[in-house]
């Protein structure tokens, strides 16, 4: 048995012949040295006859008042340790669902866990590890494990110890539910960390707000057959044609956006090779199929005048005064894009707004294009 300071203990026996304590008395725990089985007291009398716990003097623990701050602080140690077994737990049901006792790509699975949770979907929910309320047999173990000095299990009322289940119930509930939606961010997400950016997801981008684009022509199949983009690009929003979305982008994002264009072109030129198409046959056909992309300076220019058959398609976008592009906004068909969805994002992906930031009332792209 080991004591806290600050707990209230009363005498039962002290072999002191000199002391004017009696059995009965209490006292406050100023300090207790487990090895030396000293126990020093503060008694309510004045004394400060320390116990030798070892030479036969005893004591009893004292109930904690059971009201306001002191019961509280009791079902905070509860459900703290209730929150640690949740996450423990959670861990495990990782392992065995999204993580190394799984075989094959498990982002579909994350990506139908993490919507559920979001929609509280029944069966979603029902799979999640949570807490039993209704076996009380580990309460008591529990209790004296989780809220030590605190009142005796048999002094505390039925409506008490309901509350100390409760309370390592919401714990470990509430903490496995976030440790699973943490783990199925790290699989989902591009840069594997836990980062949340589900305000990022397409419903949610606002005129104005930031969101992750690519071409409604990037999906593609991956290895398991499943439809993935292979990159999406950071961007805010600024302006929508035809149900597209139009983007402004920092330099390191336009960078990026001609590098794959580029390597889509690359791509054809490889299946027309494997088809035998070669030569000026083959330039002409990807030239025909994807504009051509390329820095001039701080100037991308496009030259779409194969795609078009037009010798004047030939676009210069130059950088705004912040130095943003808008890369070919109001001719190609971009789209906000789940980051989920994105085998990798150029870009810096931003934080969560907070609260007070937004403008009320300020469209998605679905309700702009209304």
């Amino acid at each position: 048995m080991t004591y806290q300071h600050g707990e209230r203990v009363a005498l039962e026996h002290t072999s002191d012949p000199h002391t004017l304590l009696r059995p009965g008395d209490e006292g406050t725990v100023r300090h207790y040295n487990p090895d030396r089985q000293v126990l020093e007291v503060n008694w309510d009398s004045g004394s400060r006859l320390s116990m030798l716990l070892d030479a036969g003097d005893r004591v009893r623990r004292l109930p904690t008042p059971l009201g306001g701050a002191g019961w509280e602080q009791v079902l905070d140690a509860v459900r703290i340790a209730g929150a640690a077994a949740g996450r423990d737990a959670a861990v495990w049901w990782a392992q065995n669902r999204i993580g190394g006792r799984t075989t094959g790509d498990v982002r579909e699975v994350a990506r139908q866990v993490l919507a559920g949770i979001d929609d509280v979907d029944p069966p979603v929910m029902d799979g999640l590890p949570t807490a039993d309320r209704y076996v009380l047999a580990e309460d008591r173990d529990r209790y004296a494990e989780h809220a030590p000095g605190s009142p005796a299990w048999e002094d505390l009322t039925g409506r008490q110890r309901d509350q100390t289940r409760w309370a390592w119930c919401d714990g470990f509930d509430d903490a496995a539910e976030a440790e699973v939606a943490r783990q199925c961010r790290i699989v989902l997400h591009p840069h594997g960390d836990d980062r949340d950016m589900s305000h990022l997801a397409p419903d949610r981008v606002r005129l104005g707000g930031p969101g992750v684009f690519a071409g409604d022509w990037a999906w593609t199949p991956n290895g398991d057959g499943q439809m993935r983009i292979p990159v999406g690009f950071v961007g805010i929003l600024v302006d929508t044609w035809n149900g597209w979305a139009v983007f402004t982008c920092t330099r390191q994002v336009a960078e990026a956006i001609v590098a794959d264009q580029q390597a889509a072109r690359d791509r054809y030129r490889q299946q027309l090779a494997a088809e035998g198409v070669s030569g000026q046959r083959q330039d002409r056909m990807v030239d025909e199929s994807m504009a051509r992309l390329w820095f001039d300076g701080d100037v991308i220019v496009a030259d779409e005048t194969r795609v078009h058959d037009d010798p004047d398609a030939v676009e210069r976008i130059s950088p705004d005064s912040d130095g943003r592009y808008v890369v070919m906004g109001h001719a190609w068909t971009w789209l906000p894009v789940h980051p989920y969805d994105c085998g990798r994002i150029a870009g810096d992906i931003p934080d969560p707004p907070s609260a007070a930031a937004g403008t009320p009332g300020t469209p998605t792209m679905g309700a702009a294009d209304a």
